[in-house]
């Protein structure tokens, strides 16, 4: 079973019988309508021939508003479609990112691994891609790589906390976003090789350090730090983060009927998505509280 049904409400999938029931629905759901809304449910489908002129296939079915599951296969020479895998999607609205994306595909199937460098973040982000096709038909048709993209980003966790927020006066935030625009502009002339911005960064790192280490002996870290986006584990389209809640609601799983929570989260001037089964929330959701959790990035590439 995918780690991540439980984040869209399939906490209760246990047996190989009741997966399969779950992915004939999105199958036949998808096949028979397309592009197609039944209250707040969304079926879609979308096909590409590839290189190979094999039609690949992404199938993909609400069970909540805004998430469900996605089947990935390819059509025969009778129009039979074969399963290949299935995984979990939240389908987010607020673009993320509008910098250049690089797509790898990974070694044991026929999924894909998006790689975006944003500065506002600081590290390299790497996501699951959720929707293939239009690349694979970009790829087809020889248009790779393409520029002028945008990056759409969601995540799926499965153990959240919710923190309340660092007491700031509106003089504050503004403080605190006019240092992180001069630091974002600092960064991109020093990826340009400017010395003089290398050594500020330099500087200003040594100067935080410095600062955070005689503070922590008195005050939780936890008030020091008000968000952050760092790698977790091994795989690397995982990662914790700790971002303040722009907006939320709930919802329930239509099979399941297990609640599930959408939230808007603002990590390191990033817009992220991140949805959560109730169960494995700790705390209420409000708007102006702080998400702490691990989540697994996955990313909707828009296509020029």
């Amino acid at each position: 079973m995918h780690r991540y049904l439980r984040a869209i409400g399939f906490s209760g999938i246990k047996k190989r019988e009741e997966l399969r029931a779950l992915i004939d629905e999105v199958v036949k759901s998808t096949l028979s309508k397309s592009q197609n809304f039944e209250g707040e449910y969304y079926a879609f489908r979308d096909v590409a021939v590839d290189n190979q002129d094999r039609a690949y296939a992404e199938l993909s079915l609400d069970f909540v508003r805004g998430a469900g599951i996605c089947v990935r296969g390819e059509f025969d020479t009778e129009n039979r479609f074969l399963y290949e895998y299935y995984f979990p999607y939240l389908r987010a609205l607020h673009v993320s990112s509008n910098e250049d994306v690089t797509v790898e595909r990974h070694a044991e199937k026929e999924s894909y691994a998006g790689v975006c460098d944003d500065i506002k973040v600081g590290v390299t982000l790497i996501f699951y891609l959720q929707n293939i096709i239009p690349y694979k038909r970009l790829q087809a048709m020889g248009r790779l790589p393409v520029r002028g993209t945008s990056l759409i980003l969601s995540a799926l966790s499965v153990d959240g906390t919710i923190m309340m927020p660092i007491n700031k006066n509106e003089h504050d935030k503004k403080r605190i976003k006019k240092a992180a625009s001069e630091r974002n502009q600092l960064i991109a002339q020093a990826r340009m090789g400017d010395e003089d911005a290398i050594e500020s960064l330099t500087l200003d790192d040594m100067d935080t350090y410095t600062m955070i280490s005689r503070k922590i002996h008195k005050t939780d870290v936890f008030s020091l730090v008000d968000t952050y986006f760092m790698p977790y584990g091994v795989e690397c389209d995982q990662y914790s983060i700790l971002g303040e809640i722009t907006d939320f609601y709930t919802d329930k799983n239509r099979v399941s009927g297990e609640e599930v929570v959408f939230m808007t989260v603002e990590c390191n001037e990033l817009l992220l998505e991140v949805c959560i089964n109730r169960e494995d929330l700790y705390g209420e959701a409000a708007v102006g509280r702080r998400f702490k959790g691990v989540v697994w990035l996955q990313g909707f590439i828009e296509f020029p």
